[in-house]
């Protein structure tokens, strides 16, 4: 299966990376799986665009410090990866948060190579249905309160329809197959507690910071829970 264009020169800088001294063309052309005279090619290109190659053929060639990559070169399956997210996104969140996905999307597109927005427009990875679900509350506004760590006053429906008034602080939102849940310390409770977003009757966002970081609630949350920790 042929390799893009955008894809190898990617490779041939993390290979060039790993050696301090000069490597021969021969060394790399086996490593990154292309024939010498492709190689030859693929330095030069690197070299115009910026990259502190230094060696010739039959010496060797070694990276010097301090080219970083282009921002936006991404391997066939990091951009899988990326149309994935994107579809994911548009699928389980709530309008803006979509909305957000799509257009960071399109942003990576616009300055991509033409062979990398072809892959990301021929990318036959999907997902299922939309859920059905709808949150009564405004869930942008509830992520707006765990990035600044307000507090959040709630009128909450439970399982058997009974409605409690709490007053939370939110650190954390989740999204599963078929529902949302905020996972917040619940001052009534003097605990950890989740609320699913379809429940939320109504709510207020306080001016109020809550008196803990968001960081350190999210710590102890997943001591308690036994939640691992993301990469």
């Amino acid at each position: 299966m042929p390799v893009a264009r955008s894809e190898r020169l990617l490779t041939l800088l993390q290979t060039l990376r790993r050696y301090r001294r000069p490597v021969t063309g021969t060394v790399l052309a086996q490593e990154t799986g292309v024939s010498l005279r492709t190689l030859y090619r693929d330095i030069a290109s690197l070299q115009a665009q910026g990259a502190m190659i230094e060696g010739e053929a039959g010496i060797g060639y070694v990276l010097k410090p301090g080219f970083m990559l282009p921002p936006m070169m991404f391997s066939e399956e990091e951009l899988e990866a990326l149309v994935l997210g994107s579809r994911w996104v548009a699928r389980a969140a709530e309008p803006r948060l979509a909305g957000a996905g799509a257009d960071a999307l399109a942003k990576i597109a616009a300055v991509l190579p033409a062979d990398m927005r072809e892959m990301i427009d021929s990318a036959a990875l999907f997902v299922g249905p939309k859920r059905r679900d709808e949150d009564k509350a405004d869930v942008s506004a509830i992520r707006r309160a765990i990035r600044l760590e307000r507090i959040l006053e709630l009128h909450y429906g439970d399982e058997q329809g009974r409605i409690s008034r709490r007053r939370v602080w939110p650190f954390g939102l989740g999204y599963y197959e078929h529902v949302r849940v905020l996972m917040a310390w619940c001052e009534l409770r003097q605990d950890f507690r989740h609320f699913r977003t379809d429940r939320i009757i109504d709510m207020a966002l306080h001016e109020v910071r809550y008196p803990r970081r968001r960081t350190v609630l999210l710590k102890e949350w997943r001591e308690t829970q036994d939640v691992p920790m993301e990469n």
